[in-house]
């Protein structure tokens, strides 16, 4: 007999086992708040923008948290992209 659970390990996606507040934490530092609400333009990001702020939005409101996890990929793309030049 075969056990008929799926495994949900996910080794090639990059955003398995990240917290929400990790996510947006890198993303802050990486960006600051001021560029991070130019270039997702939401509330809790443009007027008195904090990570708990952030968390309590992204977590109800799955179009945001998709953008924040889609400019998370980027940020890691154009980190990668830049170790590469220092090469």
């Amino acid at each position: 007999m075969t056990d008929a659970t799926p495994t949900h390990e996910q080794p090639r996606n990059p955003l398995h086992g990240l917290t929400l507040e990790a996510i947006v934490s890198e993303l802050e530092a990486y960006f600051g708040w001021i560029e991070l609400g130019q270039r997702i333009p939401i509330r809790c990001f443009t007027q008195d923008p904090s990570v708990s702020s952030s968390l309590k939005f992204l977590r109800k409101t799955p179009w945001a948290r998709d953008k924040v996890e889609g400019l998370y990929l980027f940020m890691l793309r154009e980190k990668r992209r830049n170790e590469g030049r220092q090469d």
